[in-house]
């Protein structure tokens, strides 16, 4: 049997209830030369049974006991055979030419290693909430990525055969931001390469790994850390700066995926922190956003706010359609 052109890993656990949607949304790519690789990470809901549905020879699933993501996507690694390699997390989308154009746009540069396009971020019933802020880093990404990590989500990029090689495998180790960590090192050995198009659904899910506030400022101190304990020295003078981001988008965590009073204190000491390192911060945007967000949740409730954002977001979404 041949290689098929790109290899799609899907890390699966308890998914039963998105699982079928985001399979489909592999199904009816344009790139039809392609495998997809379900692994199931020790799921006790009907995750089995939903793949078991799914009548395409394209679609093969592998069962362990749960690992964890990173172990998850390595065992799809150790198993995928194509030329390209992409992951999707079991409750996100692709629209129908992701593939498609991250594929021309490899072919276009051909020392690029990595694809990637912009994410708009979904709700847990698929509907949208509004886009991530365009990103357009191309070639050598290594400081923007060292920055934050702009690809929005592990169900973005595509990448050559090669990078993997060289890259690696996903740490085990890490919790929520090992998609950044594992990036960090495809960006300081391989040029990127940008589709300027919304192909990546990101469904934004309360319960997940990334929703902990205070678990993810740990893990992604700790990847900063290791990252600037491996950078060169022309780009030390970053690290303030990617400190100030780690602790803006905690604040947002705590803003958007928690509850209670709780939240709205670490929302305020992380945005403290943040303008702290980096007082810069305090004229973007993005930060300006979380600031009446925390003032709102702070005079009203964090469910309010969180009404008045989502309100506020597919108003915005739609002016860009």
């Amino acid at each position: 049997m041949s290689a098929p052109l790109v290899s799609v890993i899907v890390a699966a656990r308890d998914a039963g209830s998105t699982l079928a949607d985001t399979l489909e949304s592999v199904r009816r790519q344009t790139v039809t030369d392609l495998e997809v690789i379900v692994i199931d990470d020790g799921s006790t809901d009907d995750t089995v049974a939903r793949v078991a549905r799914v009548t395409d020879p394209r679609i093969t699933l592998a069962s362990f006991p749960g690992a964890g993501i990173s172990t998850a996507r390595n065992r799809g690694i150790a198993r995928a055979r194509g030329a390209y390699l992409s992951f999707l997390d079991a409750d996100d989308l692709w629209t129908p030419d992701k593939l498609e154009r991250q594929l021309e746009a490899l072919r276009r540069r051909a020392d690029a290693g990595v694809a990637y396009s912009w994410t708009c971020e979904i709700d847990l019933a698929g509907r949208p909430l509004g886009p991530q802020p365009p990103v357009r880093h191309e070639g050598d990404v290594y400081a923007p990525m060292l920055l934050g990590f702009f690809l929005g989500s592990g169900s973005n990029a595509l990448l050559r055969r090669a990078v993997i090689e060289t890259v690696g495998q996903f740490d085990p180790g890490l919790q929520g931001v090992e998609d950044w960590e594992y990036f960090l090192r495809a960006a300081a050995r391989w040029p990127f390469v940008v589709v300027p198009r919304y192909q990546i659904l990101y469904r934004q899910t309360p319960h997940s790994l990334s929703s902990h506030a205070e678990m993810m400022r740990e893990q992604s101190l700790r990847v900063a850390e290791r990252a600037f304990a491996a950078a060169p020295a022309h780009l030390q003078g970053l690290k303030p700066r990617t400190l100030a981001n780690v602790h803006r988008y905690v604040a947002r965590l705590a803003l958007t995926r928690e509850a209670g009073a709780e939240s709205v204190e670490r929302a305020r000491q992380s945005l403290a922190e943040a303008l702290r390192l980096d007082p810069r911060l305090l004229l973007s945007p993005t930060t300006l956003r979380l600031c009446v967000r925390w003032a709102l949740a702070r005079c009203i409730s964090l469910r309010a706010a969180e009404r008045i954002a989502a309100v506020w977001r597919r108003g915005r979404y739609r002016h860009r359609e």
